[in-house]
Formats: C-alpha cells, structure tokens, sequence
C-alpha cells in the first residue's frame, strides 16, 4: 500500500470511528487505537499517541460548545482533573515500558469493562440530595445547570471517592491512549451524584486535559509521529463533527448495539493477540 493510500485508509477509519463514537457518547480512540493495531498493524504504542492527539482535538470543540452554554462545572472539572492528570502521567509512563502484548491485554480487559459500564442505565440525579458533602460546599463545587425553568442549582457528594476513581480513569487513560470518559462519567454520575448533562459536559472538558498530560510523555519517546497522527486527528475530528450534526436524527440506539457488540470482538482479539493466540 502506497503511502497516500495508506493515509487515506486511516482517515476513513478513524472518521468512522469518531462519527459513530460521538453518537453513542465514547470517543473515537476506543475503537481506532485497536483498529491500527489489528487492521493495519501498527505498533500499539504509536496508535495511542495518535489516539491520544485525536481525543485532544476533538474534546476541545465539544468542550468549548459546553461552557458556552453553561453546562460543564470548570470548577470540579480543574480539581478532578489534578487526579485524572497525575494518573494519565503515570500511565503513559507505564506505556512506554511495558510489553506490547501486556498493553494488548490490558486495553482488552479495558474494552471490556467500558462496554458494560455503558450499558449501564444512566440516571438524571439534578434532584438528589439538596445539600452537599461539607468538602463540596469547602472546595465550592455545587453548581447551576440550565434549565426550562431557569438555572437548577444542584448538590456534590462523594468527593474523596470521586477523586480516587478519577486517578484511576486517568492512568487508564495515559496508559491506553484512551479519553476513558466512561470511567470519569461513572465517578461523577453514580458516585459524586452530578446531574447527567453536567457529567457527560464537564467530562469532555477534561477528556482533553488528561490526554495533553500524558501526550508528552509519548513525544519524548517518539511514539508521536506526525505521519498518523495527522490522518487521526483529521478523520477522528470531522467524524465528530459529521456524529454530532447526525444525532437528532440517527438510530442511535441501533447505532450504540452494533457498536458496542463491535467494540467487544474487538476486545477479545487484542486479549487473544496479547496471549499470542491466532483467532
């Protein structure tokens, strides 16, 4: 395969990642750092940093939309980000080190896991528990939210456990090249008991964030190269965008099944390509 081919072929996958990935609410790196691998056999360290510069580019045109509108929380999003930081670093770190096939194991399991945390039934809770945790109300995190009927102040708890799980989600992050919005939206929704539409919001914002901290732990390696992240970024980048001006009227619930079924053979395979065993 020639090399413009070979660029075009990675802009059409991750385009059809991003696009499909924005409609069902995970990020287009879950499904384009194994397709680089299994598809095109790219190293797995090289297609999480091209992962990593695409989930940069595409949670910053969706954060800023947030914040317009007054949806994302920037003040739990920067104290939850030093957690989901700290980890990234340290998973990118782990990256760089550890075997392909440990990597390839690790991002199966990972697969597996956000797949069932996605199925998961997600809860509004904007009207659970008027008064916050006394560390919320000390660190200022409660908030307001737009509403029909104007702004909807609502509570903050779980901080502490929040703030552990965000480590974790961080150094999964770092480590596969990955947003793990699933896990951040999992810490926020069900344990720090964040209205959904702030979550999903004030998630996205620091989608971002955590992928700028561990990106430069693979630039430093050499694991960036501009010859994929290019094609990634760009396909990953307007798939979103095309995803996004999709959703009112696509079957996102089809859409989400045939996904997620995809995304858990995907995962099987990179468990089995990290076992050496050819399926």
């Amino acid at each position: 395969m020639t090399e413009p081919l070979f660029d075009l072929a990675v802009a059409a996958v991750a385009f059809v990642a991003g696009g499909i990935g924005a409609l069902i609410g995970l990020g287009g790196g879950v499904i384009i750092t194994p397709l680089l691998v299994l598809v095109f056999g790219i190293d797995i360290r090289y297609a999480m940093g091209a992962a990593l510069a695409s989930v940069i580019a595409t949670s910053s045109g969706a954060a800023a939309a947030y914040l317009r509108d007054g949806i994302s929380n920037m003040r739990i999003g920067l104290f939850l980000c030093m957690a989901t930081t700290t980890g990234a670093v340290a998973g990118a770190m782990l990256a760089v080190v550890l075997d392909q096939a440990v990597l390839s194991v690790i991002f199966g399991v990972a697969l597996l896991v956000t797949v069932l945390l996605s199925l998961r039934k997600q809860k509004d809770l904007s009207g659970a528990a008027a008064l916050s945790d006394p560390l919320a109300e000390k660190l200022r995190l409660p908030g307001v939210m737009p509403s029909g009927e104007g702004p909807k102040p609502y509570a903050v708890h779980g901080v502490i456990p929040g703030f552990f799980i965000m480590i974790v989600a961080g150094v999964l992050s770092g480590l596969l090249g990955i947003g793990s919005g699933a896990f951040k939206v999992v810490a926020m929704d069900q344990v720090m008991r964040i209205p959904f539409k702030v979550t999903t919001a004030t998630s996205n914002f620091m989608i971002g964030v955590t992928a700028a901290a561990s990106v430069g732990i693979y630039l430093k390696r050499g694991y960036l190269d501009p010859a994929l992240v290019a094609p990634v970024a760009l396909g990953v980048l307007a798939g979103a965008f095309v995803g996004a001006k999709l959703l009112p009227v696509a079957p996102v619930k089809l859409l989400r099944g045939i996904f997620l079924t995809a995304v858990s053979i995907i995962a099987v395979q990179m468990i089995l390509r990290g076992f050496h065993i050819n399926f």
